[in-house]
């Protein structure tokens, strides 16, 4: 099932059950409900509550969002160094060229075919690309240069596989979610509290009411809780694939 469908569903079902509470206790209270009664420290308490609330919930999205973006910028680090190991072996002999190529074209077809999902469906990087990427770091140091521009070569490749296989280990690191599961319980607990306090104004509960105050405000939190979760996991959910330089730098080898 889609990720946006379960999005939609699950906040129509939510906003149902908040419409159906405030229609029950509207039948119960009868005609004798007077918005006037609810004390002035209640609508205060109400203001602190949603005020700290959104703080809370705008904090939660700017975190997930940081922490989305600085995991497109590892991939985009990872690929634009191994691009580099294989547009700087040209200065090789065609065997040294052909053999460091063909390591980074194996590795980057392992890590956009096979790891990507694997990433995605069990949390962590494959043992696998960390061979495919040792094999290419000892084919790169192998190599003893002839020449001067062989040897600025030699330590130029050597720094870019340092740097691909840097950008790799912090690639592992983003696979773990941003926000602990205790912020999550406070997110989830504050949406409660937050949809509750309504009713504890006493409003007057026509259908315009109704609408605005208890299905348009739960179905907006149920949408920012959506959206925190899902850029929580950025190598899982996305806008788009995180694995799009890959793609983009080595259109010939994906």
């Amino acid at each position: 099932m889609s990720e946006w469908l379960i999005l939609i569903l699950g906040t129509l079902a939510t906003c149902a059950v908040v419409l159906a509470v405030a229609v029950l206790r509207q039948r119960r209270a009868g005609g004798d409900d007077d918005p006037s009664e609810t004390p002035d420290v209640i609508e205060y308490m109400t203001m602190m509550i949603g005020v700290v609330y959104a703080i809370v919930l705008g904090l939660a999205i700017a975190g997930v969002w940081e922490a989305r973006e600085a995991a497109d910028e590892t991939v985009q680090n990872e690929a634009q160094a191994l691009h580099e190991v294989s547009a700087r072996a040209q200065v090789y002999p065609a065997p040294v060229r052909d053999r460091i190529r063909a390591d980074v074209g194996a590795y980057v077809r392992h890590t956009v075919h096979t790891e990507g999902p694997y990433m995605a469906a069990h949390g962590r990087l494959t043992g696998a690309g960390d061979r495919l990427l040792a094999r290419l770091r000892t084919d790169v140091l192998a190599y003893e240069p002839h020449t001067a521009r062989e040897e600025q070569t030699y330590q130029s490749l050597s720094d870019q596989v340092g740097e691909a296989a840097a950008a790799r280990a912090d690639r592992g690191q983003s696979l773990e979610p941003t926000l602990p599961g205790v912020v999550w319980l406070g997110l989830v607990a504050g949406a409660v509290v937050s949809v509750g306090m309504l009713f504890t104004l006493q409003i007057q509960r026509s259908g315009r009411e109704l609408l605005l105050l208890a299905g348009l405000f739960t179905a907006l939190l149920a949408f920012l809780l959506f959206l925190v979760w899902h850029f929580d996991y950025p190598f899982v959910h996305g806008l788009s694939d995180p694995l799009d330089p890959f793609t983009a730098l080595f259109p010939g080898d994906t």
